[in-house]
């Protein structure tokens, strides 16, 4: 692909990204979670999870868990599509 065309995929993902904070400013976004749990409660009042947390964590580990796993998921993926791009440059190179 040419590098404007990666330009432009680059420009509607952030454009993707910004687009909920831009349309609704102070809008409240929460955790799928959250939101499944009330509306469970809101069907069935006397809804009982089956299970509990094992490990109640501060919000702020939470937030570095999840950071954490954010940035060995694009490592995990950054090191694929090197290596998927070296070698098709290597084999494009010994033709």
């Amino acid at each position: 692909m040419q590098k404007r065309t990666y330009l432009l995929l680059a420009f509607i993902a952030v454009l993707i990204l910004a687009a909920p904070l831009l349309l609704l400013p102070g809008g409240e976004f929460e955790g799928s979670d959250d939101l499944a749990g009330e509306e469970a409660l809101a069907i069935r009042p006397d809804y009982q999870p089956w299970l509990d947390n094992i490990l109640a964590l501060p919000d702020s580990a939470e937030s570095l868990l999840f950071a954490l796993q954010a940035a060995v998921g694009s490592g995990f993926i950054g090191f694929y599509l090197g290596r998927v791009i070296t070698r098709k440059q290597m084999t494009a190179e010994k033709a």
